[in-house]
């Protein structure tokens, strides 16, 4: 029966037949393609004539490019740093773990539609993993509380991120500097809601904004909010502090 499933972190490594070539070189090939061009330009023959090799010889190393996917997935998950939250504190691994993630997605652009397509299951992705989940447990959080608060650090990135790197693709396509691109974008929002003057004006205000700080600063406001939330919840869910034997008797 097949399984409904399947990974390359859960089937047996591949026995290797090129003496020149390692999958960490096919790897690190791939990202470099991802990089400059995105998924849609990377195929086993570009990647096999990049590396000056058949695509028949990347095969022995990894059977398909799904397998790859996953592979590079797991490599930028990698870059992320892993916080003790015993030496810094949950709330200050919790913001390395989001800005780490952060950094890590504006390098690698195009992991972003990869997240909700594939599951992180490789080694990096399981230590990134375990080691959140130990800052949230660190925090206070149990049970499902502790999966629920890993996941709304995640999401948060993720939302936070999704539109800067829409913003700074759209701006690389264009080829308008991002004050021209504001511009532009302005004029054609005008147009769409003349009839809603104060989303127009509150538009306006971005328009001579340098998009890098905007999108810093707002990624900052929402996770300090998140976490200011999360240590409210922390709080009024802790069981109540029984008296003290001075106090009982007062």
């Amino acid at each position: 029966m097949q399984q409904p499933f399947e990974s390359v972190w859960t089937r047996p490594p591949r026995t290797a037949k090129s003496p020149t070539l390692s999958r960490g070189q096919i790897v690190r090939a791939a990202m470099e393609l991802l990089d400059a061009e995105g998924v849609d330009a990377l195929s086993m023959r570009r990647l096999g004539a990049k590396l000056g090799s058949g695509a028949t010889s990347l095969y022995w190393h990894v059977a398909n490019k799904d397998e790859l996917l996953e592979l590079v997935m797991d490599e930028v998950y990698g870059e992320v740093p892993l916080p003790d939250p015993e030496l810094s504190g949950w709330q200050d691994a919790a913001v390395r773990f989001a800005y780490g993630l952060r950094e890590a997605l504006l390098k690698h652009p195009w992991a972003i539609p990869l997240i909700s397509t594939r599951p992180s299951i490789g080694p990096n992705a399981m230590r990134l993993s375990t080691r959140m989940a130990a800052t949230f447990e660190q925090a206070g959080f149990t049970g499902m509380t502790l999966d629920y608060a890993s996941t709304a650090l995640l999401s948060h990135v993720l939302g936070a991120i999704t539109p800067e790197i829409a913003w700074r693709t759209m701006a690389a396509r264009s080829g308008l500097s991002d004050e021209e691109l504001a511009t532009a974008l302005h004029q054609t929002v005008h147009r769409a809601a003349h009839d809603h003057p104060e989303l127009l004006e509150r538009h306006g205000r971005y328009t001579a904004q340098d998009r890098d700080v905007v999108h810093a600063v707002s990624f900052d406001f929402g996770l300090t909010c998140l976490l200011d939330g999360m240590k409210v919840r922390l709080e009024h869910d802790a069981p109540p502090t029984a008296p003290s034997q001075k106090s009982r008797r007062t």
